[in-house]
This record gives C-alpha cells, structure tokens and sequence, in this order.
C-alpha cells in the first residue's frame, strides 16, 4: 500500500497500460441499427408514394423510386455531416455589469471606463491594457488613411503621431496615465 504521494500519481505513465478496445461488435451492431432504421424509413416513404401515386392514377418503377429515395438519404446524410455546429448560446451578462437589453456596446465603453480609471494609478494595467489598444487604433488609422503601419515605414509614422505619440506607444517605459495625455494621444489618432 502506498501513501498517495506525488510519486505515485507520476509513475502510473511508466507502468504499462493495458488499451482497451473498442467494442467492434457494438459497433457493428449501431451500424446495423442505422441501416435497419434508415431500410425501414424508405421502406415506409416507398410505400407511402407508391399508395399516393396509386390513388392519382399513375405508377412509377419500385426500383427507381428506391433508387431516388436512397440517394435522398445519402445527401442528407452527407449534408449532416459538412453541417456547421450549431451557433454557442450566449449566456446573458445581466449580472455581470451588462445592461437588460444586453448592450455590449454599453458594456464594453463601461469596461473600458473602468480600465482607464484603474490605469491612473496602476501603470502596469496601463501598459498591459491600454497601450496595445492605442497602439491597434494608430496602426489602423495609419493603414485606413495613409496605406502603411508604424511597422512598414516608422519615419512616414512618426512625422504623422507626432514624438508625444509615438514615444508613448513605442517606449517600453511603464508611466502613469494622466487624462490629458490620453485627450492628446486621440486628438493626434483623430488627426491622422
């Protein structure tokens, strides 16, 4: 008997495992459900347009009408299988700050309130946070306007933020965020 330690827990990979295999009969036997079921479906339809068909006056070969019901099936069945998943249900925020009607515009300018007010005093969530995103929107403008980024042609980049901009968004420097750099840092990005 052993304790439990982390000795124990680490050297089950070098014992040998016994694989299990899959059952092959129970394999064998859903596909043999699937194609009963799937016989008996078009069986059933065969039966059901023959009858139809009768009642109108008119006949078709049993033969092609199994065909062309075969087929149908393969092409549903193919169709299933090239379907996208199904869309993630979106749970709703409510609690979390969202509003009722689930706003996630008014959610999100809320988030980002929240991060410029915690970046006054935490310079680290400033440069975590918000200078990536200044550094996205610039690099955008940039791209949108004028046809390159600060990456493609730093000099054109540079002359268009200006040095308190591009300092900012290039420095590694780690500075507390104050307000008005912020309001200069934008009007440079809605210049552009």
């Amino acid at each position: 008997m052993s304790d439990g330690g982390l000795d124990d827990l680490f050297s089950i990979a070098d014992r040998p495992r016994a694989v299990e295999e899959p059952e092959a009969v129970d394999k064998r036997r859903s596909i043999a459900v699937a194609l009963a079921g799937n016989a008996a479906v078009i069986g059933l339809v065969a039966v059901v347009i023959v009858a139809g068909l009768r009642a109108l006056g008119t006949s078709i070969s049993l033969l092609l009408l199994i065909s062309l019901l075969i087929g149908l099936r393969v092409v549903i069945y193919a169709a299933r299988l090239v379907a996208p998943p199904p869309a993630p249900r979106l749970r709703s925020k409510i609690g979390a700050g969202a509003s009722p009607s689930g706003d996630a515009l008014r959610a999100a300018v809320r988030r980002w309130e929240q991060n410029l007010d915690r970046a006054h005093s935490d310079p680290d969530l400033y440069a975590r946070n918000v200078l990536p995103v200044l550094a996205e929107m610039a690099d955008e403008r940039l791209r949108l306007r004028h046809g390159f980024t600060r990456a493609s042609d730093p000099r054109r980049a540079r002359e268009l933020l200006g040095d308190d901009l591009w300092s900012a968004l290039s420095g590694p420097g780690r500075r507390a965020l104050k307000a008005r750099d912020v309001e200069t840092y934008l009007d440079a990005m809605e210049r552009l």
